[in-house]
C-alpha cells in the first residue's frame, strides 16, 4: 500500500521557520496502530490524516505518542494541502473531527484561518512542578487544557530553560508559557508538553484557544496579532469570538513523498 505524504511548515511563508506537520491524505483510515506508528517514525510534534467524507473530511491528529483532541497547526497544514496541492480552490475546507467538533478553515489572501474552540482559562490549584519544570516562578498560572503561566515581560519568556522531565510528570497536557510582547505584537509565547511527546512545539494552534480569550480579555481587544518565541518561531493572526476563536496564518510546502507500506 502506498500512503502520500506531505510535510508543511504552518504559520510561515518560508520553510524551516514555523511548525513543521506531516500530512496524510487517505481513502480509508488506516489502523489506529499503524498511524501512530506513522507519527513516530516522522518524529514531528504532530502527524494528521484526512479522509474526504460527503461533503467535509475526517481529521484526525497524533504526537509521536499518543493521539489528541485537537491540533491547530496540522489543521491548518491539512486545509493547506487539500486547498493548494490538491484541489488548488478558495473554498472553505471543514473538518468534522470527533473530539473537536467542525472545523472551517477559510482561504483569505495568503492566510488560512481556523475557526477554533474557545477554552477560557480558569484559576486552578496549580502543582509546584509547573514553577520548578519551568526554573522561573511566573506572576500568576491559570488552567484550561493547558496550564497557562503568565510571566511579566516578553524576555522573562524568551529566556526560558525548562526541565523536561519535571514538566513531563504534571497532570495536564502541556504548559503555555506568555508575556505581554513588544512593538506591534500583542503577546509572545511557549509551549512545552514533554509527557505527550512534544519536548517544545515551534508554534502552536490549539494553545491559542486558550491566549486569546486570556489577552482578549486582559488587553480588551479583539484582534491580536501574536509571536511563538520558539527557536523556529512563527506569527499567528488571531481574533476573540466568544465561545469561538480565530486562528490564521500562513504555510509553506517543504515536502512530498510516499510511504511503502
Amino acid at each position: 500500500m502506498k500512503i502520500d505524504y506531505y510535510q508543511v511548515d504552518a504559520f510561515t511563508d518560508k520553510v524551516f521557520q514555523g511548525n513543521p506537520a506531516g500530512v496524510c491524505p487517505l481513502d480509508e483510515w488506516l489502523p489506529d496502530d499503524i498511524m501512530q506508528s506513522i507519527a513516530a517514525k516522522s518524529n514531528l510534534a504532530d502527524t494528521a490524516f484526512f479522509k474526504k467524507q460527503g461533503d467535509s473530511y475526517g481529521l484526525r491528529w497524533f504526537t509521536p505518542t499518543l493521539e489528541v483532541d485537537l491540533c491547530g497547526h496540522a489543521t491548518l497544514a491539512s486545509a493547506f494541502v487539500i486547498s493548494s496541492v490538491l484541489n488548488n480552490s478558495d473554498e472553505p475546507v471543514i473538518f468534522d473531527t470527533e473530539q473537536a467538533g467542525r472545523l472551517v478553515v477559510e482561504k483569505m489572501g495568503s492566510r488560512l484561518v481556523m475557526d477554533l474552540p474557545s477554552r477560557a482559562p480558569e484559576a486552578v490549584e496549580v502543582p509546584e512542578l509547573v514553577a520548578d519544570g519551568l526554573g522561573c516562578q511566573p506572576a500568576e498560572v491559570l488552567g484550561s487544557r493547558d496550564y497557562l503561566a503568565i510571566f511579566d515581560h516578553a524576555d522573562d519568556v524568551a529566556n526560558l530553560a525548562p526541565d523536561l522531565a519535571k514538566l513531563a510528570r504534571i497532570d495536564r497536557f502541556g504548559v503555555i508559557a506568555t508575556a505581554p510582547g513588544k512593538g506591534d505584537v500583542d503577546f509572545v509565547s511557549r509551549f512545552f508538553a514533554p509527557g505527550s511527546g512534544i519536548p517544545e512545539d515551534p508554534v502552536t494552534g490549539s494553545a491559542h484557544c486558550t491566549l486569546i480569550p486570556y489577552w482578549a480579555r486582559r488587553l480588551g481587544k479583539r484582534e491580536l496579532l501574536t509571536r511563538q518565541i520558539s527557536s523556529r518561531g512563527g506569527t499567528l493572526f488571531c481574533e476573540d469570538k466568544g465561545d469561538r476563536v480565530s486562528v490564521g496564518g500562513t504555510a509553506a510546502l517543504y515536502l512530498s513523498g510516499t510511504i511503502e507500506l
